[in-house]
């Protein structure tokens, strides 16, 4: 969080949010976030706060509203990203949540969250190649993703295909 030219008050209360959602209290963050209009000069991180407390609390359709503001203040950013696509597929906007984390992607190519979720969203949508290869990818460059896939429903259309039966089981070399 940036901390030149920002009032000391400003900060403080960006963090006391920032703890809240970190401790599992979205609800208090929220109140914090909500009790200023304007975040001015730390627009960004009110934005992508609130939306993440609103994410937490299940009101995936709010949360889209500040986190779209934050995506448009800083259109690379990973965690928004993975935020909005996280909302988009549970307000059944799938293409939207392919939308968002292919645009991730391409400016972070080696980020495995994003290739996973990627992956799952694409398992979802119906193209069994296009989550295979994004699986694979994401495998490559953090295998240990690999213990979260079978308890990943996502992923249910595509279980009974011999290459993703491959990739989930695959060790890594050594192990």
């Amino acid at each position: 969080m940036p901390t030149t030219a920002i009032s000391d008050p400003t900060i403080r209360r960006l963090r006391e949010a920032e703890g809240f959602l970190e401790l599992g209290m979205p609800g208090h963050a929220l109140e914090i976030l909500r009790a200023r209009r304007d975040w001015a000069t730390v627009q960004f991180e009110a934005s992508y706060l609130t939306g993440e407390a609103l994410r937490e609390l299940g009101q995936f359709r709010e949360a889209l509203a500040p986190l779209e503001v934050a995506a448009r203040l800083r259109p690379d950013n990973v965690h928004v990203a993975i935020a909005q696509g996280w909302c988009y597929k549970r307000t059944h906007r799938l293409a939207q949540a392919v939308d968002a984390l292919e645009r991730a992607r391409r400016s972070h190519p080696d980020d495995p969250m994003i290739r996973y979720n990627l992956a799952c969203y694409w398992s979802l949508a119906g193209d069994p190649g296009r989550c295979l290869e994004q699986l694979s990818a994401a495998l490559g460059l953090e295998p240990m993703l690999r213990s979260l896939i079978a308890g990943e429903a996502d992923f249910d259309a595509v279980r009974h295909l011999s290459e993703f039966d491959r990739l989930a089981d695959e060790h890594p070399s050594g192990a």
